[in-house]
């Protein structure tokens, strides 16, 4: 087997040029992981029954929500500029490739930070008490539905999906939509 063969058979999971933005992501979303997972778990239980505790947990939704849209944006753009639309704005469509190119730069980072904060939401949500209502349900069939979205994401990175990540992206976006605001 030639130095090239090697080369090829020996491709890492994330390239290169990703590498250190994702490991980075990582590092920091499970540092901050941990530490506000502590922190909730040592609250005392008149805290975690109380209504104020509602406002912690909606806070983590509400911060899941703004990195998310940044995440599904690297989708919604790509779907606009391929449709060729602009005509006379061409300066739209240069501003919006400028824009596609920064935000899938970081959509996996974000997306990483978007899982922690999802998993902190859950976790508050289960310690202040779930009940099984809409906005309940809906948000554990988005939990449900992402969880083969990284798995698949990383899947995306050697062609092996087979689309998978887009499916259940979308499938998650649509979820997350109905219970972040119906």
């Amino acid at each position: 087997m030639s130095s090239q063969q090697n080369l090829e058979v020996k491709q890492s999971w994330i390239p290169k040029k990703e590498r250190i933005w994702v490991f980075g992501a990582m590092a920091v979303s499970t540092i901050y992981l941990i530490w506000q997972l502590w922190s909730l778990f040592h609250l005392p239980s008149t805290t975690i029954h109380n209504r104020s505790f509602e406002h912690i947990f909606k806070d983590y939704g509400s911060n899941a929500r703004i990195v998310l849209f940044v995440v599904v944006a690297n989708y919604i753009l790509a779907f606009i500029i391929k449709q060729g639309i602009f005509g006379k704005f061409a300066h739209l469509k240069k501003g919006l490739v400028i824009l596609l190119r920064i935000v899938k730069k970081y959509h996996v980072s974000f997306a990483v930070l978007a899982i922690a904060l999802i998993i902190l939401h859950t976790v508050a949500v289960f310690m202040f008490g779930f009940k099984w209502d809409f906005n309940n349900i809906s948000g554990l069939l988005a939990l449900i539905v992402l969880l083969p979205v990284p798995v698949s994401g990383l899947l995306r990175y050697r062609r092996l999906d087979k689309k998978w990540h887009l499916r259940c992206g979308l499938a998650f976006a649509v979820l997350f939509l109905i219970h972040a605001f119906l």
